[in-house]
């Protein structure tokens, strides 16, 4: 599939015989700093070359229609800008119907209609952000087509509102940060609570990133997200009893050994223990990537996802058994789930050179434990959302 195929699809559908614009914004992975972004903490991610296309022209009047190569036989969804109600009905075209609706909200004027054509390669239920690459796409495609000129940390948090209040999902602002702002080759250390950030060197020389798709949906993961946001606010509010501190992420691992008694109920004990001690890791990890010290990177990797799996128990036996598989084979630096949880993906740090057996043995050893294979991609960490002219798609 490549931009001239997506063109042809576009005309098709639309009945439009012009060249339409480009754009793309990535889907994301993150390295490392899981669930710590709702908590007040960092995280680690980076863009990825997986991620949403769309194609798009203005039209003359006020209707909206949408088309999804992804999803043919939905068709074109249509509506209209001056009614940006939710509707289920929409089903997936209600996240740029949202972007229009908030942005509209925030002062930006639409005078005409468009027609939008998208195309996602993220594979669907993976973790890997194609709500949020959806919306940011949507974002940039209507910054250039109206010459609107908005800060992209306004269209990031405009993202974020969508999936939390036009959606219903309370999510964290990672995934549309990382997606808006991702740079070639770079993961972002990324503070949740202030918003600052900074570029840490991805530089993997003779290694890959290999994300490993266990193929399970995620069907636990909303209401677990739910559950475990709760605990973390009851362990916060635990420790504000004595302690000067807003978020989790405002406690540092000293200051946890010496008050975690607080905390009176157990599990949330250990709720907290991972988000303090993975915040922590996010340091440590920017740190390893500044030395291009890749080794000790992964070992944070794989520490976080024991965390993961004994203190915040979100793993489960899909990722577990992927991510114990990978670390025993040779040539693997590091690997942990990443995302909610409860299936999904999980990512690994391999030597280039030994991805083709890496990719069979995890492969066996997961298909004898679970019953079905497992899915592999390579990830290139690419540049974030933007209006792109030519090129081949991955």
């Amino acid at each position: 599939m490549n931009i001239l195929d997506l063109t042809k699809y576009y005309q098709q559908a639309f009945t439009n015989t012009q060249t339409p614009r480009a754009f793309f914004a990535p889907g994301r992975i993150n390295l490392i700093g899981e669930h710590t972004d709702y908590n007040g903490g960092n995280v680690l991610p980076a863009s990825i070359s997986f991620g949403t296309y769309a194609l798009a022209l203005g039209r003359q009047d006020r209707k909206l229609r949408f088309y999804s190569v992804n999803f043919p036989d939905a068709g074109v969804i249509e509506c209209d800008l001056d009614d940006l109600s939710y509707q289920t009905a929409h089903d997936w075209a209600n996240y740029p119907k949202g972007m229009l609706l908030y942005l509209q909200e925030a002062g930006y004027q639409f005078d005409h209609g468009i027609d939008v054509l998208f195309y996602g390669n993220i594979p669907n239920g993976a973790g890997l952000s194609s709500s949020a690459s959806i919306e940011m796409v949507m974002g940039v495609l209507l910054e250039e087509l109206f010459e609107l000129n908005i800060d992209r940390i306004d269209l990031i948090r405009i993202g974020q509102k969508v999936e939390n209040n036009y959606i219903g999902v309370n999510s964290g602002i990672m995934d549309q940060f990382a997606i808006g702002m991702g740079k070639q080759n770079h993961a972002i250390l990324l503070n949740c609570q202030t918003l600052n950030y900074q570029y840490a060197p991805l530089v993997l020389k003779d290694h890959l990133i290999i994300i490993m798709n266990t193929n399970k949906q995620r069907t636990l993961a909303g209401s677990k997200y739910n559950e475990r946001r709760a605990q973390c606010e009851a362990a916060l509010s635990d420790l504000q009893t004595l302690l000067p501190v807003q978020t989790l992420g405002d406690v540092t691992i000293d200051v946890f050994e010496s008050n975690q008694l607080l905390i009176k109920n157990e599990t949330n004990r250990k709720r907290a223990r991972h988000i303090v001690y993975e915040n922590a890791r996010t340091v440590a990890a920017l740190e390893k990537l500044n030395q291009n010290d890749l080794t000790a990177f992964g070992t944070l990797m794989n520490e976080s996802h024991l965390s993961l799996q004994h203190d915040y128990e979100v793993s489960g036996i899909e990722l577990d058994t992927i991510v114990e598989a990978a670390w025993e084979q040779p040539g693997v630096l590091g690997a942990r789930m990443t995302g909610a949880g409860f299936g999904g993906c999980a990512i690994a740090i391999v030597e280039s050179e030994s991805v083709d057996d890496f990719k069979e043995n995890v492969s066996v050893i997961y298909k004898q434990r679970i019953g079905y294979e497992p899915t592999f991609y390579t990830a290139e960490i690419g540049d974030g959302a933007r209006e792109i002219s030519e090129g081949v798609l991955k």
